[in-house]
């Protein structure tokens, strides 16, 4: 019986679905090989004990034996520790990687999340704030444009950080903002073809494919 679960929704809306946070969790256990089950928890009406364990009742969050943990990113570095293939044993080439996954959630999530609940919301008005999030991100994508030019991933190999930043630029790439930036696509384009990644998104929109209305199961 394996020790490791993943905790998500049992449901969630037609419009996060592929791009629940989740997936980074899946597709780091898919790329390391690890076994895992998946157990889900209330979209709606989320118990005492959901917050006990994610205190702002969000997803995912990992048990591995007694231990539990929430946050993607820590997660990821949780399940770095198990795999060279999330996290390379080597000192320096291991904090390259730590500092690209900070990169990824403070630097890039930082200016994409805003930016994308406008696009989520549908709000095109042409406001001060509206224009400070534009130049915020295109900011943001031109320094990752200088650094993707010059490496295929993010430290020597691939890692936790990719998952990280190739999930945060998928978001971008939705809403049809990363065209322009050759490197950052190029980048998105070669990470998301990884076999793990497919099998990790099929995995959740297989989850959350039922029911299409927009009501929790029962």
């Amino acid at each position: 019986m394996t020790q490791i679960t993943l905790f998500t929704y049992d449901w969630v809306p037609e419009l996060p679905r592929g791009y629940v946070r989740d997936l980074r969790v899946r597709w780091a256990l898919k790329e390391a090989g690890l076994d895992y089950r998946v157990a889900t928890v209330a979209f709606k009406n989320r118990s005492a004990e959901h917050f006990a364990r994610q205190p702002f009742g969000q997803i995912p969050w990992l048990e591995d034996g007694e231990l539990s943990v929430f946050e993607s990113g820590a997660i990821l570095l949780h399940l770095g520790e198990k795999s060279t293939a999330l996290t390379p044993s080597v000192a320096s080439e291991r904090s390259k990687v730590i500092e690209w996954v900070f990169a990824a959630l403070n630097s890039v999530e930082a200016a994409s999340l805003p930016w994308s609940i406008y696009q989520f919301c549908g709000d095109s008005n042409d406001t001060p704030a509206r224009k400070q999030l534009d130049a915020f991100l295109r900011a943001r994508l031109t320094h990752m444009e200088q650094v993707l030019t010059q490496r295929q991933w993010l430290a020597a190999d691939f890692s936790i950080a990719d998952i990280l930043m190739a999930d945060v630029l998928r978001l971008v790439a939705r809403f049809d903002a990363l065209a322009e930036f050759k490197a950052c696509n190029a980048y998105l384009q070669r990470t998301c073809a990884r076999p793990a990644f497919e099998a990790a998104l099929q995995e959740q929109l297989a989850q959350y494919g039922e029911p299409s209305a927009d009501q929790p199961k029962a």
